[in-house]
């Protein structure tokens, strides 16, 4: 793999997470998984 290959990986995978979470705003899965989140975070401390 050259040089000029190596600088695209970081640029694409870049890329492609912007159009997931674009994805998942337009499918209105935010909410979800704002609530998933809380949920780990609350069991990791031990809260929950």
């Amino acid at each position: 793999m050259n040089e000029s290959q190596k600088k695209w990986i970081p640029i694409f995978l870049i890329v492609l997470g912007i159009c997931f979470v674009v994805i998942g705003v337009w499918q209105q899965e935010t909410a979800d998984v704002f609530r998933k989140a809380v949920n780990i975070c609350m069991e990791c401390i031990g809260l929950g």
